[in-house]
């Protein structure tokens, strides 16, 4: 397992985190956190703190705490580094919601303000789709990247509805969007998201307006194959996905003929949502 550690600063407090390659997640510090929100003066007591926070959570049937997560990081106290009580993000907010104190009632507002709206986008499905939007234009995005975008959705909802038509299970999708990717892009979803510098983030949420295209292009050219062969089952889809990905790689090609330049690029989202930032940038 390979991890890369960084510092983040919370109010002036150190949070350890560290990137868990494996899991493809980011761990942080139970007890740095735990420091933190109960305002503890040393590390020894945000440890005592943790201890009896774990007891509560058992009892509270939170069933994780039993076999906590852990992680090897530097110690604060003398700088070497031990195995280390971890949680990711949901762990986390889960562990505030158990935690009596002034700075952890913002994070519980938020839950249940975040809660609440999801309760009423499942009641009208309409504004989970506004709230997208919202989303993307609060980050940066231009208008007309923000539509391109939502067309991939639409296009990413037919094509896993019509895997589902044909017999493949969910665990079976990653494989056959990585046969696409590798197709017209020349890497799978793993090696484009490194290209670009990513970890957890959603690849499609960095590619630029023509990367996006060309990738809705092939999401459905291979729902359009499928619907006209019916393959069935995962291993005929596979074969499906490579010609989908292969309509996408020739428009590919065209189109870098035409422009003499890659359009494959490692532009991500702190790019694309600078207005100044051109939208491809350099070649493979």
């Amino acid at each position: 397992m390979s991890d890369i550690e960084k510092i983040q600063l919370f109010q002036d407090r150190k949070v350890r985190t560290a990137w868990d390659e494996e899991k493809q997640d980011w761990f942080f510090s139970i007890v740095d956190v735990c420091g933190i929100l109960t305002e503890q003066p040393d590390y020894d007591g945000a440890r005592k703190y943790w201890k009896v926070l774990k007891g509560r959570l058992k009892e509270e049937g939170f069933e994780l705490v039993s076999n906590c997560y852990q992680l090897p990081m530097v110690s604060p106290k003398d700088g070497k580094r031990y195995k280390t009580d971890v949680g990711n993000l949901a762990w986390i907010l889960r562990a505030i919601e158990s935690i009596p104190s002034k700075k952890a009632e913002p994070f519980k507002q938020w839950m249940a303000k975040v809660a609440s709206e999801r309760i009423d986008e499942m009641q009208d499905p309409e504004l989970a789709i506004d709230r997208g939007y919202e989303y993307y234009r609060r980050l940066g995005y231009s208008e007309a990247w923000i539509n391109e975008r939502m067309k991939g959705k639409d296009a990413r909802k037919a094509l896993t509805d019509e895997w589902k038509r044909t017999g493949v299970s969910g665990q079976q999708y990653a494989t056959l969007t990585d046969i696409i990717t590798q197709e017209w892009s020349g890497m799978t979803t793993g090696q484009y998201k490194s290209f670009k510098g990513l970890k957890k983030e959603n690849l499609r949420d960095h590619m630029t307006r023509t990367e996006s295209a060309l990738n809705t292009l092939a999401e459905v050219a291979a729902t359009e194959l499928s619907q006209k062969v019916d393959p069935k089952g995962f291993t005929e889809q596979k074969s499906v996905a490579k010609r989908g990905g292969k309509v996408a790689a020739t428009a590919r090609r065209e189109l870098e003929k035409q422009l003499g330049q890659s359009v494959v690029t490692r532009q991500n989202a702190k790019s694309l949502q600078s207005p100044e930032a051109p939208e491809e940038i350099e070649d493979q």
